[in-house]
């Protein structure tokens, strides 16, 4: 296991990035990453009406937002949404924005995940990046997982 953690985000880590670091210290075949996170949705229709309201009062002009808070339902559900992006030692692998509230992901020289990019599994330090778009619910926890997929012997990384 390269990484194992886990943590809690609130409304206010909003639009924050929370970097993890880990070492590759030995030749792989496959960096696998597992993300998981919830709640996916707000279920209290009446804290989302308050967010939308929230929304409206901030990106629509007053001359147009009669007709939005009309159809505020539209909206409806309220959802969290953080995000992956890893870089190797020497850069970007890419990003993965997916609504998947649960993620299992993989970079190897070969193939990747949709979003990664394949490559050199270069020896180092790496990272990745969760960046929490929006987070609508009081609390939402978060557990990240790294580990290597072996080389064949002989392999070099």
């Amino acid at each position: 296991m390269l990484l194992n953690v886990s943590g809690q985000l609130a409304p206010s880590d909003s639009k924050r990035h929370i970097t993890y670091e880990f070492r590759l210290d030995k030749p792989a075949a496959a960096i696998k990453i597992r993300f998981a996170y919830g709640p996916k949705l707000l279920k209290d229709d009446e804290q989302a009406k308050d967010l939308i309201m929230q929304a409206i009062d901030s990106y629509i002009t007053p001359e147009h937002q009669s007709p939005v808070r009309e159809g505020w339902r539209r909206y409806l559900p309220l959802k969290n949404l953080l995000t992956l992006s890893v870089d190797d030692p020497d850069g970007y692998r890419g990003a993965c924005h997916r609504q998947d509230a649960e993620q299992n992901l993989f970079l190897s020289e070969q193939e990747a995940s949709e979003g990664l990019m394949s490559g050199k599994m270069a020896l180092g330090e790496w990272s990745i990046t969760i960046s929490a778009h929006a987070v609508v619910t009081e609390r939402c926890s978060y557990e990240l997982s790294v580990w290597t997929e072996e080389a064949e012997p002989g392999c070099a990384g």
